[in-house]
């Protein structure tokens, strides 16, 4: 891995808040000034095939970036593009049932919710 690609996974690293493209690229570029949009591109699409990250999408025109670390799920928020991450034992529990009736064996998934925050 030479040391730009470090430079990338180490910005997904240190993120909590599923950057961009163009976000990494400006995050990367704050540590080594040489790293071009196209690098970004190249590792992003490389560390992905690699199953190191996973790309989002969220229902918008661009992707977004996380490290591949613990199973988790995620709530959008639809008026701020927040992204909230979360686990639940009981939807873990429901997932397995479900595909258990329906015949399978569930082997992977991936869980959006989108939604707006409740006024008080």
């Amino acid at each position: 891995m030479t040391g730009q690609r470090r430079i990338i996974l180490r910005v997904l690293t240190e993120s909590d808040d599923h950057p961009s493209v163009d976000t990494v690229y400006q995050r990367a570029r704050d540590i080594d000034p040489t790293i071009s949009i196209a690098t970004v591109y190249r590792t992003l699409h490389l560390l992905d095939e690699k199953n190191l990250v996973q790309r989002h999408d969220f229902n918008e025109s661009y992707a977004r970036f996380e490290v591949n670390t613990e199973h988790h799920h995620h709530m959008i928020d639809l008026e701020s593009g927040e992204v909230l991450e979360f686990t639940n034992d009981d939807l873990e529990r429901m997932k397995i049932r479900i595909a258990d009736e329906l015949g399978f064996e569930l082997v992977d998934h991936r869980l959006e919710l989108y939604g707006r925050k409740k006024s008080k």
